[in-house]
């Protein structure tokens, strides 16, 4: 996996870790310089390097391996990688496109490029209306896949899409895949812009999905992530503390669950990171550095900063030291074109 980053184009995460002093040598962790940002998985790595010579077919195959094997977490992240990359470097984007213009997998990339790219410009509003065809299109070119549905759902939200006409989608999604992150993740954002300030709602939401959910679904940190924008909010009631632990105690016990080489444990431990040292809960905090190792994710340090590597570390570097954490607020933005 490390190796696979070093072949990628430098464009796509420019972000270099600081070298800043810190009290590392006795906590086992990874120096600043060796921290990582946003590393693809063995699957996805090589798609990116054929992608960055021009060459789609890795890209088509990846995603229509993830298809047929109904592995709609990866394709998820998939998608939201190679749009990201479409975004950067069109050319081996428009090809697929030309080569097989009715591809479920083009279609799909196709309108998550279009909808991120939407959010991106002052007249949002304006443009999610017309890139709507694209997402109808890519729901019905491969109708039991759950991913266009997730996008129809961010879609929504930056549209300002009213309760029925959500839940309508809502609906769709989960008969195509009832513990689907992304649309759950989806769901809670429109939540939390729908009913800002009503947090306990957006817990309760969270709460229900989580308990229905096995215990392996990454569903189990939807609680963490309602804690995760409660925290950032700055408005509304305030949230019980027992219910903030409680979300990141569950969201602690599926990431001891997860390997350190699994694709999903570094966002898992990233936002926990977060949560847990806005809660002061150090020494829970520093286990999840222990276990994340040398991967950091965009996700949730852009929510804050631009250089989300550089606040990752000063945010390490504080629990390491002991100090307070900062109150640091947020904003619920786009979907990104690579993580939430």
């Amino acid at each position: 996996m490390v190796g696979t980053m070093a072949l990628l184009p430098t464009f796509i995460r420019p972000a270099r870790a600081p070298k800043r002093a810190a009290p590392l040598a006795a906590t086992g962790l990874p120096a600043d310089d060796e921290m990582l940002l946003d590393v693809p998985d063995d699957l996805l790595g090589p798609a990116l390097v054929a992608a960055g010579g021009g060459e789609h077919r890795p890209a088509a195959g990846l995603l229509a391996r993830t298809r047929v094997r109904r592995d709609w977490e990866a394709r998820d992240r998939y998608v939201k990688s190679l749009a990201a990359f479409a975004d950067a470097r069109p050319e081996w984007f428009d090809q697929w496109r030309a080569a097989a213009p009715r591809d479920p997998d083009v279609l799909l990339v196709a309108a998550q490029l279009a909808v991120a790219r939407a959010w991106r410009s002052p007249a949002r509003a304006e443009l999610l209306r017309e890139v709507s065809p694209l997402i109808t299109a890519a729901a019905q070119a491969w109708d039991r896949d759950p991913v266009p549905w997730r996008i129809a759902l961010d879609h929504a939200r930056g549209a300002g899409a009213g309760h029925k006409y959500f839940g309508e989608l809502w609906e769709a999604a989960v008969r195509r895949s009832p513990h689907h992150f992304g649309c759950h993740v989806a769901a809670l954002r429109y939540l939390a812009v729908s009913w800002h300030g009503s947090h306990p709602e957006c817990f309760d939401f969270a709460d229900r999905a989580a308990q229905d959910a096995p215990a392996d679904s990454l569903v189990q940190t939807l609680p963490a992530i309602a804690a995760l924008v409660y925290l950032t909010d700055g408005c509304g009631p305030e949230v019980p503390r027992a219910r903030l632990d409680a979300a990141a105690d569950r969201a602690i016990v599926l990431s001891a669950r997860l390997g350190r080489d699994d694709s999903r444990a570094a966002e898992v431990r990233n936002g926990l990171v977060y949560v847990l040292s806005r809660l002061d809960r150090r020494e829970d905090a520093l286990v999840q550095l222990r276990m994340l190792g040398p991967y950091v994710t965009s996700f949730p340090w852009n929510r804050f900063s631009e250089d989300p590597l550089g606040h990752f570390l000063a945010v390490r570097d504080d629990l390491l030291r002991g100090r307070p954490a900062r109150p640091w607020s947020g904003h619920d933005g786009p979907p990104t074109l690579a993580g939430h």
